[in-house]
């Protein structure tokens, strides 16, 4: 059972309105919000700690639409991520934009890609989950940026899947 209540926009003053505001005018639009409009998922937390949500959610939106990190291979490493921490709202949203991204349901079944690029980021996205660390061979297989990028992208997604077993948000 969810630990936090969604709140509604009329329900909401001051930063935790004007962040809703912001999350659902932005990229993600309303696919973030239910039936009384009111924020799913790890953005629900996101309202108890508005500068801090804000700037969570601004790390999220530059991983997700700003980054190098191409949409199969991004989706392939948030997917992986969700799996390890068992998240089940991240899968959902993600195995959509996965297909958007051209995976298809037997990539999004086994989290495997033939593209050699796409390998190579679901290999360093497991061994950071399971270690939090690359050995030289690991470092050396994609760029600086990529790796920055991927290594970012794993911690946030991490953060979310942790808020979302806390508050209880399926």
């Amino acid at each position: 059972m969810a630990r936090l209540p969604r709140r509604a926009p009329g329900e909401l003053d001051g930063e935790a309105l004007a962040l809703h505001e912001k999350i659902t005018s932005g990229p993600r639009g309303a696919s973030m919000t239910d039936e009384r409009e009111a924020l799913v998922g790890p953005f629900t937390a996101m309202l108890l700690s508005p500068p801090v949500g804000d700037a969570l959610q601004e790390l999220g939106a530059a991983i997700r639409y700003r980054s190098t990190l191409p949409p199969r291979a991004r989706e392939l490493a948030i997917l992986t991520v969700a799996d390890h921490w068992d998240s089940a709202f991240e899968r959902r949203a993600h195995e959509s934009a996965g297909r958007a991204a051209g995976l298809t349901e037997e990539e999004l079944a086994t989290l495997h890609s033939a593209d050699p690029f796409e390998a190579a980021v679901l290999t360093t996205t497991r061994r950071l989950l399971e270690s939090g660390d690359l050995t030289d061979d690991e470092y050396a297989a994609l760029d600086e940026r990529t790796l920055f990028e991927l290594t970012t992208l794993v911690g946030y997604y991490a953060t979310l899947a942790m808020q979302l077993r806390v508050y209880r948000v399926t």
